[in-house]
């Protein structure tokens, strides 16, 4: 009795309730501020998060953007990155990690054991050996902290991908208190159904779009689960694989998302602290898709006018240069057409992905 007594004495000299404090405490929950920047790369992915003192990178851009992701994250103070994370081994993902892991001391780098024979590969194993790295393998389900926030991989979920280097990206939901951010890489709805199909929780406030708003990604399934008030869109100005699509863009528009896009806007960064979201610059209000190359109409026009597809504007088809070996399709002015292995083909682009080829980048 006489320490119940106490206690209330003791408590009213305070000032404060129980349910005082506790709002005390809600109120302090979140002490650090989370910044998610999307880093203008032109086609190509860099993702610059930080929490605290510590700071992600989730991609690093193409082979001419290292630099410019090196000044980037020199500007906002970073001096070490806690983790590195390599979605996938495309040049646009990958080409600027060797200049990243020359400069920087980073505790983890995440990448998944896909082996690609390419320069901007073996670039990134040579620049990992110089500073004696070892990759992580990314295993959905594990859950990493950084600072405050914690992420957790979602993907990939399957081996079984073949040489689909975009279906094999890892992908991972970032959140912090009461916010989270999806990325997926370029994963493509095949590795968006297995996500789906693995139970992940993959709820988030903010997608960056996967395959640089390519209709390969960004199925209607995947966002009905994804149910994202805001979409970033990663993608170089003009490009020329159509980026992002007029499909994607509908899908968004209908959902009501708010879309942000680095063609446009350059740099974007998203700040949380821990309830709400804040921007550096308001949504895109143009709408605008960009198809494949063709017309000046069909990079310019609204959205709802590119629903029906992209106008006829050329006088015979469009030539492309398959090469059956590695599953790559060229225009007849690449550098890079095969010498063997090689068949010629006016059929569409679509019709070309859908039969399982990627366009040399």
């Amino acid at each position: 009795m006489v320490l119940s007594l106490l206690l209330l004495f003791l408590t009213a000299c305070s000032g404060h309730t129980a349910s005082d404090t506790a709002g005390s405490m809600r109120a302090g929950a979140y002490e650090q501020e989370l910044a998610v920047h999307y880093i203008d790369v032109g086609q190509g992915d860099a993702i610059l998060v930080t929490c605290g003192e510590s700071a992600m990178l989730i991609d690093a851009g193409d082979n001419d953007k290292g630099v410019t992701v090196w000044n980037y994250l020199k500007k906002q103070g970073i001096d070490s990155l806690t983790y590195l994370i390599l979605t996938h081994p495309d040049a646009d993902h990958i080409g600027g990690a060797d200049v990243i892991i020359n400069k920087f001391d980073i505790d983890t780098v995440i990448m998944r054991d896909y082996a690609k024979d390419s320069s901007t590969y073996r670039d990134v194993l040579s620049a990992m050996e110089y500073k004696a790295y070892k990759a992580t393998v990314p295993v959905p389900g594990t859950v990493y902290s950084l600072g405050e926030a914690e992420f957790t991989l979602v993907a990939p979920v399957s081996d079984t991908y073949g040489e689909s280097a975009n279906n094999c990206s890892a992908g991972l939901v970032l959140r912090y208190g009461e916010t989270s951010f999806l990325f997926t890489g370029d994963a493509e709805e095949e590795a968006e159904n297995d996500i789906l199909a693995s139970g992940a929780d993959i709820k988030a406030d903010v997608y960056k779009a996967g395959h640089h708003g390519s209709d390969t990604s960004s199925g209607e399934a995947f966002l009905d689960a994804v149910q994202p008030s805001f979409a970033v869109i990663s993608c170089g100005e003009d490009n020329s694989y159509g980026h992002p699509r007029a499909e994607v863009m509908n899908r968004f528009r209908g959902r009501g998302i708010s879309v942000f896009r680095t063609d446009e806007q350059g740099s974007i960064t998203a700040v949380s602290d821990g309830r709400n979201i804040t921007w550096s610059c308001a949504p895109s209000e143009s709408w605008k898709a960009g198809e494949p190359v063709g017309s000046e109409a069909a990079l310019s026009a609204p959205i709802e006018e590119m629903a029906g597809g992209m106008p006829d504007t050329t006088e015979s088809p469009q030539t492309y240069v398959l090469n059956t070996e590695t599953k790559k399709f060229h225009l007849p002015t690449c550098g890079r057409l095969p010498t063997t292995n090689r068949e010629d083909t006016t059929v569409s682009r679509e019709e070309i992905i859908a039969g399982s080829y990627a366009p040399c980048k």
